[in-house]
């Protein structure tokens, strides 16, 4: 394991660019909720005043070992906000404090079980976790810290703890603070959403007990309101195809590399180009069949934890180590077929 280099950066589910249309384009009340939501952070996924502080005022106590911990803000942004469940006491009856405590104990089990990792930093650091961040906060994300989030504006987003892959999304974000520490920029930023995809669905399909061709391959079921046409944020086996809606667009995810995506905006492009590594892993999975914890998501957890990997990584170079991890030559063939089907390996 590496040095953790810690930070503020705010890596949350939604994308800034859904975020974007539906402060310009939903109800008022929407319009609101969105645009509060983005003014919570910079343009570079970094909390902002207030709440910048009240994060460094709260980053002390993520690493003092007490197995799970659940908050509520209450309304407000201060955290981790009151203490309502810790680990080993019942049920709370609040739908959102019990999702928490449950996915983040999910997410936990997958790598303690499968991986031999004991928690996030692997020396058994507490999960944190804080519900009711906002008034109608359309977000969850990892501070560095701990795990937030939003209840949702009640007419496109439910809340955010309803999807056991959203909490394994984004504690996979935190696995990957103390790995390899991807910048959450361009390509390397891209295989950060990617990577934490791939766990949060590892994590639901492991909790599930799913093989790869039962599982589904959405991220996010269950977020959005039956008022939208929307399977999910996202979609691994078909990225491209989560959502078709007036409100929201149709999903913007490429699954190519030459239909990537060349931005600014979103980190470039962050939550767009993690199709591309998405639709891979989906490929290898598929390929090697049975439980995608198992010979898929070793590959893609070795080559994580793998020195070689440098923050600055593109996709080329994560494939290229992932071959390395592929073990027998029916599975290094299965990689290195999907990643030229993705078109990042020649």
């Amino acid at each position: 394991m590496r040095p953790h280099r810690p930070c503020l950066s705010r890596h949350a589910i939604v994308p800034p660019y859904l975020l974007d249309r539906l402060a310009d384009q939903g109800s008022p009340h929407v319009r609101t909720c969105a645009a509060t939501t983005l003014s919570l952070i910079g343009d570079d996924g970094t909390l902002r005043g207030a709440a910048q502080a009240r994060a460094f005022a709260a980053r002390p106590e993520a690493a003092d070992g007490a197995g799970r911990r659940i908050h509520t803000a209450g309304g407000g942004t201060a955290l981790p906000g009151e203490l309502v469940r810790r680990e080993g006491d019942p049920a709370t009856e609040d739908p959102a404090a019990d999702e928490a405590y449950d996915y983040l104990g999910a997410t936990r089990a997958l790598f303690a079980e499968v991986y031999g990792r004991d928690s996030l930093d692997g020396k058994g650091m507490a999960l944190i976790g804080t519900v009711h961040y906002g008034r109608h906060y359309d977000n969850a994300f990892w501070n560095g810290t701990q795990m937030v989030f939003g209840d949702g504006d009640g007419e496109v987003f439910n809340r955010f703890t309803i999807a056991m892959d959203i909490v394994g999304h984004e504690l996979a974000h935190g696995v990957i603070d103390y790995e390899a520490a991807l910048v959450y920029r361009g390509q390397a930023g891209a295989l950060n959403e990617s990577i934490s995809d791939v766990f949060g669905a590892l994590v639901k399909q492991y909790r599930l007990g799913q093989t790869a061709d039962q599982a589904d391959w959405l991220i996010g079921v269950g977020l959005f309101t039956d008022a939208v046409r929307a399977r999910g944020l996202r979609s691994m086996r078909a990225p491209g195809t989560a959502y078709d809606d007036p409100l929201l667009g149709r999903d913007p995810q490429p699954a190519h590399m030459r239909d990537f995506v060349q931005t600014e905006d979103d980190n470039g492009g962050v939550h767009l180009n993690s199709g591309i590594p998405n639709r891979a892993f989906y490929l290898v999975a598929s390929a090697l069949g049975g439980h995608a914890w198992e010979a898929a998501g070793r590959i893609w957890y070795d080559t994580l934890c793998d020195g070689a990997l440098a923050r600055d990584a593109d996709f080329a170079a994560f494939a290229s180590l992932t071959l390395e991890h592929a073990g027998g030559a029916g599975a290094r063939d299965a990689v290195r077929r999907a990643w030229r089907d993705v078109g990042v390996l020649p």
